[in-house]
């Protein structure tokens, strides 16, 4: 099974800077795709996505490990600590972290790692589901039954994330696969929040259904431009082919 994709990164209209980083690169045995959405000033967090990219490609594709769980977890730790070293020798830098969406495609099973609240989505059968759930303020008081779900989706604090990549020597990803059905039409979306913070799954849900990627990362793209692109947003579509 092959797949293929089309990604977007645009800075957004209330910033000056792209600070979100990605990659997505077709490897021997499947698609690796890494996606970062960097924190703190002075274009800290734009180093810090980027060094995460480039260490956890690196990482991974360097390893002879044959679980591909266990090469992901071992680049994500490996980021994290280029991060903070970073962070601690260069003054300009302290305290920058990262989100980071780790997604390594075969013919057969979807792995993925994650911290933070960038996500990764799977489409099947035009029904998407969330794979990952956020580190977030606002996802905590959801899942302790402080907020509803309608609460949850216009509270003024959703942009603050409880755990992020380069906080801490010991932070912990969640890691995670599932099973590919070779029968069923499969896509995979990954993104940072400036998509998620003005696009409902519901509508991402419909525009990912389309069988024109090119179409539906135009239309993405302009929705998220249309109602104010309020932060930088990167998203990469996957679709498996057949």
């Amino acid at each position: 099974m092959k797949y293929s994709h089309i990604s977007v990164s645009e800075t957004g209209l209330r910033r000056y800077e792209n600070e979100d980083s990605f990659g997505v690169f077709e490897l021997e045995d499947g698609l690796l795709t890494v996606l970062c959405d960097g924190l703190g000033g002075n274009k800290a967090g734009e180093v810090a996505s980027s060094l995460s990219v480039e260490t956890i490609y690196n990482s991974f594709t360097r390893s002879d490990k044959p679980d591909y769980m266990e090469r992901i977890k071992d680049a994500i730790i490996t980021a994290n600590k280029m991060i903070i070293e970073e962070s601690s020798s260069t003054p300009a830098f302290k305290g920058m972290a990262t989100t980071v969406e780790v997604l390594f495609l075969n013919s057969s099973t979807a792995y993925w790692g994650h911290i933070g609240d960038s996500r990764i989505y799977k489409l099947m059968n035009n029904k998407i589901k969330q794979l990952t759930k956020d580190h977030s303020l606002v996802q905590r008081l959801l899942d302790e039954g402080y907020l509803t779900l309608k609460e949850a989706e216009n509270h003024p604090n959703k942009n603050i994330i409880m755990k992020a990549l380069g906080d801490t020597y010991d932070v912990e990803a969640d890691i995670s696969k599932v099973k590919l059905n070779p029968k069923e039409k499969i896509k995979f979306f990954v993104c940072s929040d400036g998509v998620t913070c003005v696009v409902s799954d519901e509508e991402l849900q419909e525009m990912i259904s389309d069988k024109d990627s090119d179409l539906t990362a135009k239309k993405l793209s302009k929705l998220i431009q249309d109602r104010g692109a309020p932060d930088n947003y990167t998203f990469v579509l996957i679709t498996r082919n057949e």
